[in-house]
C-alpha cells in the first residue's frame, strides 16, 4: 500500500482526496490544524468521516511548527505528500496578511523540506487560479507570464511554485503544482458564493454583488477536482526535455517540475 500525506484533510478538497485515496486501498495520514477561519464544526464533521477508516490516521498540527513536521516525516515515511493545507480566501487577505505568510509560505518550506530529506517521490500541491492576477488573455495557459499577482493570497501561491521548482531544481524532487478554480460541491466551503446566495435566497436577504455584477466567474466540481488530483499524484512530474533556456516556458522546466490547471469549467456570469 502506498502511504499518503494529505495536508488541509479537514478542508473541502483534502477531505474528499482523503477519501477516494482510503477507498481505494492506500493509507493515509492527514494533517489540519482545524482553525476557526469557517464554521470548525464542518471540520469536525468531515474528519468524524475519515475516522471510521482503518487505514487514516489524523495529526492536529500547525504547518508552520517546523520541528513538529520534520517529526512528522521522520516517523511516518511516507511514500508521496499532498499539500493542500493553506490560508485561504482573497478578501481575508487584506485584513490577516500574516496568517498567508505563516500558512502559506513558512508552512509550504517545512513540506519541501520534509519531502527533500524523507525521498518522498512526489509531491503535489495546491496553487490556484488566482495566480493569473492581471493576465486577462484566455483562455487561461499553464504557459502564460503570471508574475502580476492582485493579492496576497495570489502571492503566496505564485511564491510556492517558485519555491518548489527551486527544489525541484536543486534535490530532483518531482513536485507539480495544481492550479484549482473555484471548486464546489458537498461539504464545501460555507464562505464560497454559491452556499453564500444559497443562504441568502433561503432567509430572504439580498445576494451581495461586487464590481457592480461586471465580472465572471467559473466553477469546478469537486469530483472532477479529485479526480484529477488522482491522475496527477499518480504521473510523477518529469523533465521537459524540450525546454528552452533562451525561451523558457512558465509551465514546465528541465528539472522534474510542472503546473497544471484542474478545471471542468462551468461559466457563471
Amino acid at each position: 500500500m502506498t502511504k499518503i500525506l494529505v495536508t488541509g484533510c479537514a478542508g473541502f478538497i483534502g477531505f474528499h482526496l482523503a477519501k477516494r485515496l482510503l477507498e481505494r486501498g492506500d493509507r493515509v495520514v492527514g494533517l489540519d490544524n482545524l482553525n476557526d477561519y469557517y464554521d470548525v464544526r464542518l471540520k469536525h464533521d468531515r474528519l468524524k468521516q475519515l475516522k471510521t477508516y482503518a487505514d487514516f490516521k489524523f495529526c492536529q498540527m500547525e504547518l508552520g511548527d517546523r520541528d513538529g513536521v520534520a517529526r512528522l516525516f521522520e516517523v511516518e515515511r511516507f511514500d508521496r505528500v499532498v499539500n493542500l493545507a493553506a490560508q485561504a480566501g482573497v478578501r481575508y487577505s487584506l485584513t490577516n496578511p500574516h496568517a498567508y505568510v505563516d500558512s502559506n509560505l513558512v508552512g509550504f518550506i517545512n513540506i519541501l523540506e520534509g519531502c527533500r530529506h524523507n525521498g518522498i517521490e512526489h509531491l503535489v500541491y495546491a496553487s490556484s487560479s488566482s495566480v493569473y492576477g492581471a493576465n486577462t488573455l484566455m483562455p487561461f495557459s499553464i504557459h502564460h507570464n503570471v508574475d502580476h499577482p492582485v493579492s496576497l493570497y495570489a502571492a503566496t501561491k505564485k511564491a510556492n511554485e517558485l519555491m518548489a521548482h527551486t527544489y525541484s531544481h536543486l534535490y530532483d524532487l518531482p513536485t507539480t503544482g495544481l492550479r484549482f478554480f473555484t471548486v464546489y460541491g458537498p461539504w464545501g466551503r460555507p464562505d464560497m458564493a454559491l452556499f453564500l446566495f444559497t443562504k441568502a435566497i433561503l432567509e430572504g436577504k439580498p445576494i451581495d454583488v461586487f464590481n457592480y455584477g461586471e465580472m465572471q466567474r467559473d466553477f469546478t466540481y469537486i469530483d472532477d477536482i479529485i479526480e484529477g488530483v488522482v491522475r496527477v499524484l499518480d504521473n510523477r512530474a518529469k523533465g521537459n526535455g524540450d525546454w528552452k533556456s533562451d525561451r523558457p516556458d512558465p509551465g514546465t522546466s528541465r528539472a522534474p517540475y510542472k503546473s497544471t490547471t484542474l478545471a471542468t469549467i462551468i461559466p457563471c456570469s
